[in-house]
This record gives C-alpha cells, sequence and structure tokens, in this order.
C-alpha cells in the first residue's frame, strides 16, 4: 500500500469492529481511542497541517513506530480523530419546550437545536470541518447524527430518501457556519477587500454602503446570539415546513360512510 492511502479494511474494523489490539510484541499500554485523543489535542492546538504521527507519539510518549501498532496510518488517525470529536450527538430538548409552537414544533425544534449543538462540536474543534468533507467511511457517533435527523423526520411524510437529504443540508450548513463565528467582522473584512475595487464588485459594493439593519436571533434568549446561523437555518427550516403543508393540502380529502350520507373531512398536516 502507497503512502498515504488508506487501509480500509483496518481502519473499518477501528471505527466498527472490536480490535483486541496488537497481536504481537509487548502489552500494548495504548489504545485506539488514546491515540486519537491525543491526536485531537495536536490538532485542536495547531490544526490538521501540524498533525504528524511523530507529533503524537511525543505527546504520548512513545515512539512514532510504536503508534502504527494501534493507528496504520494518519488517515486511519484523522477518521477515529473526527468521530471522537463529534462524540454521541446530544439527546433532543425537553418535550415541553417542542410543543409549544404546535404541529410543527416537534421536528422543528429537534432539528434546530441539532444543527446548533453540531455547529458547536465543529468550532470546539476547528480542525473536523476539513475532516468531514468528501467520500470517506462514517463512524459510528457521526452516524448517530445522522440518525437523530431521521429519527425527528419520522412520520412527517418526508420519504426516507428526503430524510436522509434533509440530514446532508443540515450537515453541510453546520459545517459550513462554524468556520463564520458569531460576531466574525465579515462586513468589516469585505468593506476593506472591496474598497477601491468598487467598480468590479459594484452589487457588494452597494450592500456594504447601506446602513446596517439589527437581526435578531431566532432564539432570543440565546447567550450567544448567532444572526448568520439562525437566518440560514431558519430558511431551510421553513422550507421543509413549506413542503409537507404542501403536500397536505395537495392530498385529496377522506370519505366517512355515516349515517345521512359521505362526510368530506380536510386533510391536516401530517405530525411527527
Amino acid at each position: 500500500m502507497r503512502a498515504g492511502e488508506v487501509d480500509k479494511k483496518r481502519l473499518f474494523e477501528l471505527l466498527w469492529g472490536a480490535p483486541a489490539g496488537p497481536r504481537r510484541g509487548p502489552r500494548p499500554t495504548l489504545s485506539p481511542a488514546a491515540v486519537a485523543r491525543a491526536g485531537i489535542a495536536v490538532a485542536d492546538a495547531d490544526g490538521l497541517d501540524g498533525l504528524t504521527m511523530q507529533r503524537v507519539a511525543e505527546s504520548l510518549g512513545v515512539t512514532k513506530m510504536a503508534l502504527y501498532r494501534y493507528v496504520p496510518g494518519r488517515a486511519e488517525l484523522v477518521a477515529l480523530m473526527l468521530d471522537e470529536a463529534l462524540g454521541e450527538p446530544p439527546p433532543p430538548g425537553p418535550d415541553a419546550d417542542r410543543e409549544a409552537a404546535g404541529a410543527d414544533a416537534d421536528w422543528r425544534a429537534r432539528l434546530d437545536d441539532w444543527t446548533r449543538r453540531l455547529v458547536e462540536r465543529f468550532r470546539r474543534h476547528p480542525w473536523a470541518q476539513a475532516a468531514a468533507v468528501g467520500a470517506r467511511l462514517p463512524g459510528p457517533n457521526e452516524l448517530s447524527w445522522v440518525d437523530r435527523v431521521v429519527a425527528a423526520l419520522a412520520g412527517t411524510g418526508l420519504t426516507a430518501t428526503e430524510r436522509l437529504d434533509v440530514a446532508t443540508l443540515l450537515v453541510g450548513h453546520a459545517r459550513n457556519l462554524a468556520g463564520l463565528p458569531p460576531d466574525s467582522g465579515r462586513e468589516a473584512a469585505f468593506a476593506a477587500l472591496v474598497h477601491g475595487r468598487e467598480a468590479r464588485f459594484p452589487a457588494l459594493a452597494a450592500a456594504l454602503a447601506a446602513p446596517a439593519t439589527p437581526r435578531s436571533p431566532t432564539d432570543p434568549a440565546s447567550p450567544t446570539p448567532d444572526p448568520t446561523l439562525d437566518f440560514g437555518l431558519t430558511r431551510i427550516l421553513d422550507g421543509i415546513q413549506t413542503l409537507l403543508h404542501s403536500r397536505a393540502a395537495a392530498t385529496p380529502p377522506s370519505v366517512d360512510h355515516e349515517v345521512g350520507g359521505p362526510t368530506r373531512r380536510a386533510a391536516t398536516p401530517p405530525t411527527s
């Protein structure tokens, strides 16, 4: 196997199997999970560019060759680190909080909370945004996050494929917004770049010159208002809700055969 290639069989065992650890040599003093946690500490400090097997080995007080008894290479290490950094998804919030807004509150509140918590995980480990891009083998923790979205949308009327599409959409939104923390100074940075180049970027220059419009977060009680995250997330959830309502409205009314003849009943939106 060439340098940099992923040992797919070994990676599957590390993420999904129950490897017993090294079979030869001295009794193991580490574990793949311990190596992953050490890698996370290095990447949190210096990013993926600063992550090397040598750095991780030094942080653990072992030789570089000793690490290969637990993790076959850097690519496999990053995959383990990502799943460890994401961790198990948090449980849904209290039912009372989700029922306050009526029929659509359950799935909307669950997905809103889910997305914000995933953004927090990515912001806690900025390197994870790059590690989570592209075709790769997800780990059990990562797949548990997807499972929560699919479960939240059960009973809404979305197809299985559509529920997976929603999960993909929200993961992408969370990953993209994690790189833009609240009050990031985006407008000021854009203005500095556009200054003197207004003819090339006329629409952007006009938008930046317009008076700032204050935006309120979706959750006014949030300790860290994040208007950019709020705006995009609300629009995504609005779009899903509109789709569900339009489908419900297009459903033919049901017919009850009762005394006095059939009674037509208007279709009601599906609830979760």
